[in-house]
């Protein structure tokens, strides 16, 4: 039998939706933990993954954080119900959405009314982005 290493990539999974449900509504650790009757310290701990969510416990933070059960299962290769629950840890995009500058950058973003200006947006964004890269390794498609 080897031994486990590090977090259950589901739980880490969970953990990551839980923090990006929370940032999204702008909520603190401290006020999910009060909601819960947890300290932040468990909250950091469910956020990361090292420690489990139980059913009870999950519900309540769908409930206090206003989404189905199922969002926390979501975004997931071969998320549908005839398939194996396979997480994608290395998710760049999740990552980034789950941190808070992806939240703020995301919010500002629909904020933009103008169809012209969101497109000068992406574009200034692909255009940093490339500085200092190789522009023929660039896909035209992003």
């Amino acid at each position: 039998m080897t031994k486990k290493v590090g977090p259950d990539p589901i739980d880490v999974h969970v953990g990551g939706k839980i923090k990006l449900r929370r940032l999204v509504l702008r909520m603190s650790q401290e006020k999910l933990a009060e909601g819960l009757g947890v300290t932040f310290q468990q909250v950091q701990k469910y956020e990361k993954g090292t420690n489990r969510v139980g059913a009870s416990r999950l519900q309540m933070m769908a409930s206090i954080l206003q989404v189905p059960v199922g969002f926390f299962f979501t975004n997931t290769v071969g998320s549908n119900e005839n398939s194996q629950f396979d997480p994608r840890p290395d998710d760049v995009v999740m990552r980034f959405l789950s941190s808070r500058e992806g939240v703020e950058l995301n919010a500002a973003f629909v904020r933009l009314r103008d169809p012209r200006t969101r497109q000068s947006v992406v574009h200034l964004i692909k255009s940093l982005a490339s500085v200092g890269t190789d522009p023929t390794a660039e896909d035209p498609k992003l």
